[in-house]
């Protein structure tokens, strides 16, 4: 693939979640998580449409049973002869009952690489821990939570006390708030979304350092793809709640289904990652509606180039009266 293309594939990765997250952000505080979740879907498959590629959805919106559009397996794209043959990991509406509460940190977001770029994850829970660039390397996640703190501290120059660790708030994570607090370090709890969590961690202007706990596996992918952009590291490893699950793993040829995952392994090459603020957050602005049009925040980010752009973008629904619906 050109340098030329891609540059181009970042923009249409732009577009796609902007569509999604028009359409989501209508829905902002009524109560309906399936209504938001939905119009986050269909905008995006309509979106892929225009684009010259050649996509796979590897991490989606669940089994083709299960879900009509955006599921693990569906082709995606032109699909024309001599289009780019690429992955493509989405989560049309992170944080639907957010979006359906009125609540913060509500994303659309995609990432896209080369053939076999992104981890075919199953759709299971995943345990992480998530860091920046600054402590790259220094994350083991068979250690102890207390061991990772002290090691994180010792790469970024800082005492744990200076640390903030950012968890799900869980009653799965109890212990992991438990031992944080005790070795001195502080916890940020967040009330969904843990790839706006994991992304924080590597984002200049955020107070988080770190991401521990478990969460989504499919999350996990699209976490690990912006942070190969940002320079970040995370590492992962499956945990099953059922033989099914675990048979389902082997059955997507990830190996040992219990080994632990590092950011390579759950995405490389020369991906895209974009992502669109639904409702407001740390990270990204959400959708405004004006007069004639609505007003979204964006970023988009390369990982061969390292190049992460923030876009604002203003559409104008009277040049394009589907544009929060259709094409924009």
């Amino acid at each position: 693939m050109s340098t030329a293309f891609h540059r181009l594939l970042s923009v249409e990765a732009v577009r796609i979640t902007e569509a999604a997250a028009l359409a989501a952000a209508r829905w902002m505080g009524r109560g309906d998580e399936k209504a938001a979740d939905h119009a986050a879907v269909t905008a995006m498959r309509n979106e892929m449409e225009h684009i010259a590629i050649d996509g796979r959805i590897v991490i989606g919106e669940g089994e083709r049973d299960e879900a009509p559009m955006l599921y693990i397996g569906e082709k995606v794209g032109r699909c024309a002869d001599g289009d780019f043959a690429c992955d493509i990991a989405v989560d049309p509406l992170e944080g639907t009952s957010i979006t359906a509460r009125g609540g913060s940190n509500a994303l659309a977001v995609i990432a896209m690489a080369p053939r076999g770029g992104l981890l075919h994850a199953p759709d299971t829970y995943m345990k992480k821990i998530a860091v920046g660039s600054e402590a790259a390397g220094a994350i083991d996640i068979q250690a102890s939570v207390t061991e990772n703190l002290y090691r994180i501290a010792a790469k970024k120059n800082m005492g744990v006390a200076d640390l903030t660790v950012c968890v799900l708030d869980r009653p799965r994570h109890v212990d992991i708030i438990t031992e944080v607090r005790a070795a001195g370090a502080r916890v940020f709890l967040i009330q969904d979304g843990d790839v706006s969590g994991a992304v924080a961690c590597a984002v200049e202007e955020s107070p988080v350092d770190v991401l521990m706990g478990t969460g989504g596996a499919p999350e996990g992918v699209l976490a690990a793809a912006a942070l190969l952009a940002l320079g970040g590291d995370i590492q992962g490893q499956l945990m099953f709640r059922s033989d099914e699950e675990r048979e389902r793993a082997k059955a997507m040829s990830i190996g040992d289904p219990d080994r632990v995952l590092r950011i390579d392994d759950m995405a490389s090459g020369n991906v895209v990652f974009a992502a669109t603020g639904v409702t407001d957050g740390a990270w990204l602005r959400g959708v405004r509606y004006v007069a004639g049009g609505a007003q979204t925040e964006s970023v988009v980010m390369r990982s061969t180039s390292g190049t992460i752009r923030n876009i604002t973008a203003t559409h104008n629904f009277v040049k394009h009266p589907r544009g929060d619906r259709g094409r924009i």
